[in-house]
């Protein structure tokens, strides 16, 4: 056979192998062309939080992460979100996600400061850092990989999912002029703070969202704080206090996170760990861009319509607080071997961002109030 008939001959062979493919079956179109399509089973995933159910910037901040997480995985993961006490009280939620009953939880390190009280350093430390500071530590000074340590050791992996930025000083049925007012308070505050206002007399309790409006009315605590003017406002908390106090000396950026199962996490195809990991990132921006814009509307409602006391710590009161603030983090940073590994890194990129702020963001906001004025 001449070479020229051999080549037609070959491609009249595959032309008619296709063609046989593409009508095996009668009737049916050709599929030649058509998207992959995924075909793993769908993953059914529960979400436990520390929030009311649908509560402004928390609770709600939980349910983007999960409709974010099943949107970008085309279905292949559905998370469905519990509000504290659905599926498991607020507080065991981290129990809950590193034991495997639920695959993933929302929350604050802070709050699991009974399992490591180094936690407390990835949420919020006096005096620390702002919500822009606390993502460049996470991001780029080490911050992430030292969390992902301290977790790994309860079978989790966290993710940064959200900021307050920076949060009030709390809400008061008395004065505060000079720090022994303090002294004989019963105050809902979590975290480093309630281990300062300790130091000053008063008793901390730790509460979730969802019991503050009630022990306050009841009188099983004197004072709280919580977030900030939006999300105060929704707690109603200026119908049982009169005082409210800034700045948040004990939160100044505080993350929230998500956790995963670490086991159930690494069991994942590695294109769905990294949506994972995208989702929390737009998460982080999501809420604390909600914070930024509904703070002062919140603030003018709380001030003008409800005639809270709005003031101001004295300059005297938040410097001694700061000295106290340094003494009890270089007290928690001194634990162990590895508290001093996170410390050391906080506080080091803490130095390093003061310097900036100064020039920076203080520098810019103490300009501009020349001019515009709140």
């Amino acid at each position: 056979m001449e070479r020229r008939h051999f080549v037609k001959a070959g491609l009249g062979a595959a032309a008619a192998a296709v063609a046989l493919a593409g009508c095996e079956k009668k009737g049916e179109e050709s599929k030649i062309g058509a998207p992959a399509v995924h075909t793993q089973k769908t993953l059914k995933w529960k979400m436990v939080t520390t929030w009311p159910k649908n509560f402004p910037a928390l609770g709600t901040g939980a349910n983007f992460l999960a409709e974010t997480i099943t949107k970008m995985s085309g279905g292949r993961i559905e998370v469905k979100v519990y509000g504290a006490g659905e599926l498991v009280p607020a507080f065991e939620c981290f129990d809950a996600v590193s034991k495997g009953t639920a695959e993933m939880g929302h929350g604050s390190p802070y709050y699991w400061k009974g399992k490591n009280p180094t936690f407390q350093f990835f949420s919020s430390v006096p005096f620390g850092l702002t919500a822009l500071e606390m993502g460049g530590w996470m991001n780029h000074g080490g911050g992430q990989e030292l969390w992902d340590q301290a977790y790994s050791d309860f079978n989790l992996k966290p993710f940064a999912a959200g900021n307050t930025g920076a949060q009030m000083g709390g809400w008061f049925n008395r004065e505060i002029n000079e720090l022994k007012d303090f002294k004989g308070l019963k105050m809902r505050m979590p975290g480093l703070g309630a281990e300062v206002i300790s130091e000053l007399g008063a008793t901390p309790v730790s509460l979730p969202g969802g019991e503050i409006f009630q022990s306050l009315q009841t009188g099983a605590i004197d004072a709280t704080e919580w977030v900030g003017p939006y999300n105060d406002l929704a707690f109603g908390f200026h119908k049982i206090a009169k005082y409210y106090y800034w700045p948040g000396w004990h939160e100044p950026g505080t993350i929230l996170e998500a956790f995963v199962n670490k086991t159930t996490y690494e069991g994942l195809p590695s294109d769905l760990q990294e949506i994972i990991r995208a989702a929390c990132r737009m998460a982080m921006d999501q809420m604390l861009t909600e914070f930024n814009a509904k703070n002062n509307q919140a603030l003018i409602t709380l001030v003008k319509t409800h005639k809270v006391n709005l003031r101001k710590f004295s300059d005297e009161s938040l410097e001694k607080l700061g000295v106290i603030s340094q003494k009890v983090v270089e007290e928690l940073g001194a634990r162990d071997a590895f508290s001093k590994k996170v410390y050391a890194s906080f506080n080091g990129f803490r130095d390093a961002a003061v310097g900036w702020d100064e020039i920076a963001e203080t520098g810019f906001s103490l300009a501009r109030s020349l001019t515009f004025k709140g």
